[in-house]
């Protein structure tokens, strides 16, 4: 029988009524549904909420293939083996290390999105479909595949279902997921060795002794942090040459995928561009400070201070953060004047704790997911604003 049928069957007959959401779920992502509107005002598009994750999930493709080819890359030049960066060896090894984050990830997701469906009796939520694809990206490539699974059954369950759903919750799921890895596990989430493949194993075979290559999985955040140099140039921070998460590093990659979801009105340009305004802003303030001599090379806070302001853009997380969840159309601000503010601060509490916080450099985690706990005020006093003027407008007219 085929999937059509049994749809039918359960609708039309009840039989096996229990797993309608699943079997729906999966009818629906196959084929255009054929129900149409009876009554009642409506707008008529060609969009609808899986096609417009499905549009977000295109634009993060190229961010994973990157991260699969960087993957290899760091992991040969980690052992003092380099090799093409478009080279197959690097993409096996991205293959062997990506790929299982990325079904891991989307299995036991929608695992949890399906179990919660079937019990409540509602519809399966695409929601999960952005989400499933951003985890991958946003966790050190050697995390363990039960930890990651832990950490996505706690993100959907805690960050999301218990709320309502999607369209309900106040936090980003894949942002609730990091944090419960960074906070639960934090030696497999920060650290010189957590961001290349193999670094952590070689690094202990070192300390007992074995004869190996020295190795490094240090990012730049990291080595700003503890007052290095940065041996890398700018073009490698911008497109992506340098360790990191799967697929926060190439800016390039992100900056495309920006124009892309402003394009397709998916992503908000507000938040964007007030979000980069912000980083700058306070790059800047710390810029002056060290120019003025207030903080010496002597202090834990000069490497990071002292970075050019718009170098902050390139490196760590900060790009891929505002461009794929900070602008959740869920969890961000929903009025035009509020995406101002809110992206505003996110740039700007992101570089306040990537300086004031060495132990965790990288703030645009933590930001966001500040700012998803305020943007409904935030939205409440700019739509309580446009009240009290349009109110003193009427009184005027009626005086």
């Amino acid at each position: 029988m085929g999937l059509k049928e049994k749809l039918h069957n359960i609708k039309e007959k009840g039989k096996d009524k229990k797993w309608l959401p699943a079997f729906s779920a999966i009818h629906t992502f196959l084929y255009t549904p054929n129900e149409t509107t009876h009554s009642g005002g409506h707008v008529r598009a060609a969009d609808d909420l899986k096609r417009t994750m499905n549009t977000v999930v295109l634009a993060l493709i190229p961010c994973l293939i990157f991260g699969m080819f960087n993957t290899g890359f760091q992991h040969y030049v980690a052992l003092g083996q380099p090799v093409e960066f478009l080279s197959m060896d690097a993409l096996l090894i991205g293959l062997i290390k990506v790929l299982p984050l990325v079904v891991v990830s989307y299995v036991v997701g929608l695992g949890v999105e399906f179990i919660f469906a079937i019990i409540k009796g509602h519809e399966v939520e695409e929601g999960y479909l952005v989400t499933g694809m951003l985890v991958p990206l946003i966790v050190p490539v050697d995390i363990p595949l039960w930890m990651l699974a832990v950490a996505v059954i706690f993100g959907v369950v805690i960050g999301k279902e218990v709320f309502g759903g999607t369209g309900m919750n106040i936090l980003n799921p894949a942002l609730t997921i990091r944090a419960f890895l960074f906070f639960a596990y934090p030696t497999w989430m920060s650290g010189d060795k957590v961001w290349v493949h193999g670094a952590t194993q070689r690094a202990s075979d070192i300390a007992a002794g074995a004869n190996l290559d020295a190795i490094s999985g240090e990012t730049v955040l990291g080595t700003l942090a503890q007052g290095k140099e940065v041996l890398y140039s700018v073009s490698d921070m911008f497109f992506g040459y340098i360790p990191g998460s799967v697929g926060e590093t190439s800016t390039f990659l992100i900056l495309l995928a920006a124009l892309f979801l402003i394009f397709t009105k998916i992503g908000s340009w507000r938040i964007m561009l007030s979000a980069t305004l912000g980083a700058l802003v306070m790059g800047l303030i710390f810029n002056s400070v060290v120019d003025a001599g207030i903080i010496g090379q002597g202090s834990k806070f000069y490497g990071l201070m002292s970075t050019e302001f718009w170098h902050h853009l390139l490196i760590g997380g900060f790009a891929f953060g505002v461009v794929f969840m900070a602008t959740d159309p869920v969890t961000a601000s929903q009025t035009n004047k509020g995406k101002w503010i809110y992206g505003f601060f996110i740039g700007f509490i992101s570089i306040l704790i990537r300086v004031f916080n060495p132990a965790y450099p990288e703030g645009v985690m933590l930001a966001i997911l500040l700012m998803n706990v305020f943007a409904p005020t935030i939205d409440h006093y700019v739509v309580q604003g446009n009240v009290k003027r349009r109110l003193k407008r009427l009184k005027v007219k009626t005086a």
